[in-house]
């Protein structure tokens, strides 16, 4: 599986696919989890269906991510994506913006 990224310095910016969901989920984390660098941001403003395995793949990714001395943050405007990831209480896993721009500059704190 491929995504649409683009590279800002040591950050992977990558634009999620419309479903979230079964087979896809993991397909999707194991593109994440395999960055490099691995200081993600994933746009999730394109989701349109996500389901218990996405949110799993998230949190998966994010713990791969890690272990490779990255991380995962989350970018979305759309009030339907960023209630369900407050209702699945994911807002207080991930580091979740509003701001493509704001999100790749959280990482200038940790990467300095």
């Amino acid at each position: 599986m491929r995504l649409p990224c683009e590279v800002f310095g040591q950050v992977v910016v990558v634009h999620a696919p419309d479903e979230l969901a079964g087979q896809r989920a993991a397909e999707v984390m194991e593109f994440l989890a395999q960055l490099d660098p691995p200081q993600v941001v994933l746009d999730i403003d394109p989701l349109e269906l996500v389901d218990s395995r996405g949110l799993e793949a998230l949190l998966d990714a994010q713990d791969r991510l890690r272990q490779r001395g990255g991380d995962l943050r989350i970018t979305t405007t759309n009030s339907v994506n960023r209630t369900l990831l407050r209702i699945t209480r994911l807002d207080q896993q991930l580091e979740v913006y509003e701001s493509l721009i704001d999100a790749v500059k959280s990482y200038q704190r940790t990467l300095v």
